[in-house]
């Protein structure tokens, strides 16, 4: 299990990443993060042209069911894995 302080660590070591991950990465570390510390996706789905909001809608929607803990530990490996 991870510890709320290596979820802490990886967050802020998450920002100063030596070379910007790719959007589908940081996709992928902004929906493991939300579903770590929200919980489920809650409201509906963005409309229209924001793309960008409904690229983050999906990614956090599609770990519903996640537990929050099964999260944090894969967002630390996932940043861990970037760091090396």
């Amino acid at each position: 299990m991870t510890t709320p302080e290596e979820f802490e660590a990886a967050a802020a070591r998450a920002q100063q990443l030596p070379t910007r991950p790719s959007n589908t990465v940081l996709l992928q570390l902004y929906a493991l993060y939300k579903q770590a510390t929200d919980g489920d996706l809650t409201g509906e789905r963005p409309g229209g042209f924001d793309f960008k909001a409904i690229a983050k809608y999906d990614a956090y929607s599609s770990l519903r069911g996640t537990s929050k803990d099964e999260a944090r530990r894969q967002y630390v490996e996932l940043v861990l894995s970037m760091s090396k």
